[in-house]
Formats: C-alpha cells, sequence, structure tokens
C-alpha cells in the first residue's frame, strides 16, 4: 500500500465522523470569535487519534493548535469554523473544519513514513475578524513548510487570487432632538452616511476596475420622530495588493469625512482588524493539488462567473506572505446559489457537500504527501 492510499483509508475510516462533524456545525452557527462550541468540538477526532492537543492557543479563546508527529516536513491545515451574522454557514466553514480535520488524520496515518508533522491550527474570526493575522502576531505558523486548507465554492477553482480588504467600523455622532418640534436642534448622524454613500458612488468613477468598496449600516436611529443621535456601519474596501489599498483606502476615508463636515457629526473610524494581504500561492503545491484533484475525478471550472469565489478576501492570504500556502476551492454543485446566500447555506450539507468534504480532505492529504516527498529529495 502506498502512503497516498494508506491516508485515504484512514480518511475513508472516520468518514461519518467527518460528516456527523460538519452537519453539526452547520446546525449550530458560531460567529467571528464567539466559536466556543466549534473550537471545543473540531478537534476531539484528533485528541482520540493521539494529536496533542493545545487549547486557547496563544492565548485565543477559540483557536487550537494539535500536533502529531516529529518528522522534519511540517503540514500545517488550517481549520475554520466561523458563521456569518445572519447567514450561518452560508460560506461553508462547517465543510473547511472538517476536510481540515480529515486531511490531519490522513497525514498522520503515515506520519513517520512520510518525515511529517502534522499541524492543525484551529482559526477562528476569518470572517472579518482577522484570526490568522492575530495568531501570526503571536508567533503561529513559523517554519511551516506548507499551510493549506480547502474551501467550498459553487465549482472547483484550484488558485486563490483573493482581494486585499480592510475592515472598519464606521461611527457618526450627531444630537438627537424631535424632529417635528425642535428640528433644528438635532445632528443627523444618519445624515452622515447618507452623504458618505453618495460621495463613495462617486468616487467609484474614478477608482481601479478591480477595486471594491461595500459596507452595511447596522444602526442608524431608534424612532422616526427622534433625529438620529447616533449611527454605526461596518465597511470594507478591497484592492488587488495591499500597497493598492494602501492608496486607496484614503480616498475612501475622505467621504466618510464628507459626511462628518456635512452634518456637523462627529466620526470615529476603528480597525476592526489588520488588513487582509492577497493571495501568494506555492506553485508546485498548487500543481500538486490540481493532480491530487483531478485523479479523485474533480473538474476545474474555466474562468468566468461561476468561479469567481477565487477573488474572495481572506486572512489565509497573510499566511501565504510567511510560509508556503494554498487555499484551493472545491465546488458543491449549488449553482446557482454562491457563497454568502441562504441558499449556499442549503447546500453546505448533503450528498455532494459530504463528497467535497471528504475529496478535500484526501486531495490535501495527499499532497501533503508530495510536499513531503519533495522536501527529501531536497539537499
Amino acid at each position: 500500500m502506498t502512503l497516498k492510499d494508506a491516508a485515504r483509508e484512514r480518511i475513508d475510516r472516520h468518514a461519518d465522523e467527518l460528516i456527523k462533524l460538519s452537519e453539526r456545525l452547520h446546525a449550530d452557527p458560531e460567529t467571528a470569535w464567539e466559536e466556543h462550541r466549534a473550537a471545543a468540538s473540531v478537534p476531539e477526532l484528533l485528541d482520540r487519534a493521539g494529536f496533542e492537543v493545545t487549547p486557547k492557543y496563544l492565548g485565543l479563546e477559540t483557536a487550537f493548535l494539535a500536533r502529531f508527529g516529529s518528522g522534519p516536513t511540517r503540514i500545517a491545515v488550517c481549520a475554520e469554523y466561523d458563521a456569518l451574522p445572519g447567514l450561518g454557514h452560508a460560506c461553508g466553514h462547517n465543510l473547511i473544519a472538517a476536510s481540515s480535520i480529515g486531511a490531519a488524520l490522513g497525514l498522520a496515518a503515515v506520519a513517520d513514513e512520510a518525515g511529517v508533522t502534522v499541524e492543525v491550527y484551529g482559526t477562528p474570526a476569518e470572517e472579518g475578524g482577522g484570526g490568522k493575522i492575530e495568531m501570526l502576531d503571536r508567533g503561529a505558523f513559523t517554519g511551516v513548510d506548507l499551510a493549506m486548507m480547502v474551501h467550498p465554492a459553487p465549482v472547483d477553482v484550484a488558485e486563490a487570487r483573493p482581494f486585499a480588504v480592510s475592515h472598519s467600523k464606521i461611527s457618526y455622532k450627531g444630537k438627537s432632538a424631535h424632529a417635528a418640534a425642535y428640528p433644528e436642534a438635532g445632528i443627523n448622524a444618519a445624515d452622515g452616511f447618507t452623504v458618505a454613500q453618495v460621495a463613495i458612488g462617486l468616487l467609484r468613477q474614478q477608482l481601479p476596475s478591480s477595486a471594491r468598496v461595500h459596507g452595511v449600516v447596522t444602526h442608524a436611529g431608534d424612532a422616526p420622530n427622534a433625529i438620529p443621535e447616533n449611527a454605526s456601519g461596518r465597511w470594507y474596501v478591497r484592492a488587488e495588493t495591499l500597497a493598492e489599498l494602501a492608496e486607496l483606502e484614503p480616498r475612501v476615508m475622505r467621504a466618510f469625512e464628507a459626511g462628518a463636515l456635512a452634518t456637523g457629526c462627529e466620526l470615529t473610524v476603528e480597525p476592526e482588524s489588520k488588513p487582509y494581504a492577497e493571495f501568494r500561492a506555492d506553485e508546485a503545491a498548487l500543481a500538486a493539488y490540481w493532480t491530487n484533484a483531478v485523479e479523485l475525478g474533480r473538474e476545474f471550472a474555466p474562468p468566468g462567473t461561476a468561479a469567481r469565489m477565487n477573488r474572495a478576501s481572506t486572512d489565509m492570504g497573510n499566511v501565504s506572505q510567511v510560509v508556503p500556502a494554498i487555499h484551493p476551492y472545491i465546488g458543491i454543485g449549488s449553482l446557482p446559489a454562491t457563497n454568502h446566500q441562504r441558499e449556499f447555506a442549503a447546500f453546505c450539507v448533503g450528498g455532494t457537500a459530504q463528497r467535497a468534504l471528504l475529496d478535500g480532505a484526501v486531495a490535501l492529504a495527499w499532497t501533503g504527501v508530495d510536499r513531503a516527498a519533495t522536501s527529501t529529495l531536497t539537499p
């Protein structure tokens, strides 16, 4: 039996448990930095398989590290498990977590023969909280030879090409007053957003075609007859690279400043995390993943509308700037439903999702075996 056969056999043996893990996460979504139940349940299979599990890794309440083996090639798999506010697992992080656990189990089965140390990073708060960036800042991933994960999408796409992105909480503070009796006594915080969004809409004419600026107003008053004293929202700015983002973001912030100037409100801008970086794919590992996925019967989609999920931003981009990494997308046959839709969440359980979960686990494990083999040949 080859190393890859042994890895697949171990994953197949745990298939039912991996599927149940995915389904439990899907039924019990927890948002960024609140994934307490997920952080406890995701590494349970690893603990039973002999991994050394460190909860609350690096002082982060919903992160963990699990390690197995002592080989010279360190292969890391990242398990994401946070959900979207209001949409549950509409980005399929339940499948990411289960696939990563499966891949780790497969690699553990051949760790001694392959010369591998398997590391599983439980990474909270990908959906806007920058969990992996916090982990990097505290020393995670140092010295890893390859970091990888597989992400659900409508179709299979091998290469991640995400935007760099910043996440900001925007707040306006005005002054309340009776909207009918004393309107002149009020300063309308909600109007700050109205002015800012008009300015952003006009600014888009002069932005690079690849730039993205979007957000939501999360609070803008409580009663129609009271001028809103406070208004708040969350805004993202995306660009091709961190360098381009650094040039673009101040222009967008001036639109929010315009809202404050026009209305007389006070403006507060609070970063929700450090910016997410663009992705730097390890070409050799990417080629290995492609070959392994094709061997499993996966078919990669041509460029086009269905394949655009590979442009979504991820804090895995920051990991890729530090260590070799890949972040392929695996299809769950959801079209016309796409990520961040309720309909997509429904596709993240069931037969097609289960096949993607297990195929993703095997393809990652096989890619780890390939990296270990290459490392032993390198002088």
